[in-house]
């Protein structure tokens, strides 16, 4: 079978719609070697990530191949690429992030997109109407042109029957897993360096996302502030302008030593991360909305107590191990955290079950949950 991708976020983004690209590549490269496996890159110069992969020098790269679409890259994805697919001979193309080509229906290649999620539609008050607008146009136009649709998680399974009134036998939830490093033992000399350099408190609460409004991790620091014994949060990930609200909180929650007992940590690269996580006492993500939310995931492969929030779909990536609470509730979110800090039993509980609902996300599964949906429209 010859497969296709599109790999502008494999190759560009290091998070997100990046990783999940990447994995899936990786996953299927390995796992079925005796496809081949085309990846379609619209910029030639961006290319940083690919090098992440393992069997990129298995794999085959396809760039624009003219210097007009050289110079309309945009385009060619959006166009010029199916041409091409038709000449490598290509028997099915995977969208890896929300979007096909726009004439990939009229083409005689079958077509696969994978649906991360649809915030923009739930949450508009998040996004800026032009990108609301474009990512409504490409994600529709991608549900409705595809021959089948890969959801993330069953939430964003209904939630593409919602918005778009896509036929639930169209789309198959298939889930993602998380790099293996998470679930690995970090050796001592590592654990000892990240913590050196980093300063990172003996025990602490993380969390890892994006500092974003949606992911609201002001419910996590309002626990704090609630909590009588200081607790250290350390927070890693790409700042917005969401951390005004934050610092401004804690400025004025009149308890001391806040200040310093949020740590935040931007720019952390990924080798780092698999240790942060092994050195962390619990794992907290309150966010209000997500298409799936890997780092739960990474938090109960790392073998760590995890809470998530309620809403969307984190129990699908935490399990019935994690706790959850509502994304309002700084009550409950507190006597959570202080649970996972000082009840041992339940410790030990959390870890155990988090551990064995990981192992529903092995490569092997996932990558037979995706040639399934393959191929049911391409003959072997």
């Amino acid at each position: 079978m010859n497969i296709g991708f599109d790999a502008k976020r494999a190759a560009q983004n290091r998070t997100g719609l990046g990783n999940y690209s990447r994995f899936v590549i990786r996953i299927l490269s390995q796992q079925e070697a005796e496809n081949e496996y085309h990846l379609y890159v619209h910029n030639p110069k961006r290319t940083p990530f690919l090098a992440d992969i393992p069997t990129l020098g298995k794999l085959k790269l396809h760039f624009p191949k003219t210097w007009l679409w050289l110079k309309l890259r945009i385009l060619w994805r959006l166009w010029g690429m199916t041409d091409d697919m038709k000449r490598d001979g290509i028997d099915i193309y995977h969208g890896l992030s929300n979007e096909l080509p726009m004439n990939i229906k009229g083409s005689g290649i079958k077509s696969v997109v994978t649906i991360h999620d649809l915030i923009f539609r739930r949450y508009p008050q998040y996004y800026n109407n032009i990108d609301r607008q474009l990512y409504d146009f490409k994600f529709h136009h991608a549900c409705m042109e595809a021959d089948h649709i890969i959801a993330v998680s069953e939430f964003t399974k209904r939630e593409i029957m919602h918005y778009y009134g896509i036929d639930a036998e169209r789309i198959s939830v298939v889930y993602q897993g998380c790099d293996p490093a998470f679930g690995q033992e970090v050796a001592a000399e590592k654990l000892k360096d990240v913590s050196l350099r980093y300063n990172l408190p003996e025990r602490y609460l993380l969390y890892v996302g994006t500092i974003e409004e949606r992911k609201n991790l002001l419910l996590a620091i309002k626990a704090l502030a609630r909590i009588d014994e200081r607790i250290k949060l350390v927070a890693v990930g790409r700042k917005t302008k969401y951390m005004d609200k934050l610092k401004e909180y804690i400025r004025q929650s009149g308890k001391r030593g806040l200040d310093e007992d949020v740590i935040f940590l931007h720019n952390v690269p990924f080798a780092d991360l698999p240790a942060i996580y092994h050195l962390a006492t619990t794992f907290v993500y309150p966010s209000r909305i997500e298409g799936f939310g890997i780092p739960m995931l990474e938090a109960i492969s790392a073998g760590i107590p995890a809470i998530g929030c309620t809403g969307s779909c984190l129990e699908e990536a935490g399990g019935e191990g994690s706790i959850y609470v509502a994304p309002d509730d700084d009550a409950a979110m507190a006597e959570a955290i202080l649970n996972t800090f000082h009840n041992n039993e339940l410790r030990e509980r959390m870890v155990a079950m988090g551990r064995e609902y990981a192992l529903k996300f092995s490569d092997k599964r996932l990558c037979q949950d995706v040639m399934r949906v393959y191929k049911r429209f391409v003959a072997q």
